[in-house]
């Protein structure tokens, strides 16, 4: 990603304790979707961090629709 002043622009990251906040999950739950590989995550080393932008879509591909009748 680059900012139109040409330098880079860094995308937001979480770590697992600020994820498992923002879904309403505990952090063993974040873990076992790591692990599983279920959500889009970054390794830094041996650190797991979660790009925001790519957790909102995400979230938004996990929605279900209803069938109203």
């Amino acid at each position: 990603m680059k900012e139109q002043s040409g330098q880079t622009k860094f995308p937001e990251l979480i770590d697992i304790a600020t994820l498992a906040d923002l879904l309403g999950v505990n952090q063993r739950y974040v873990r076992r979707m790591v692990a599983e590989r279920r959500v889009p995550m970054i390794k830094v080393g041996h650190l797991v961090r979660f790009d925001l932008a790519d957790i909102r879509e995400w979230v938004e591909a996990q929605r279900q629709s209803v069938n109203a009748k």
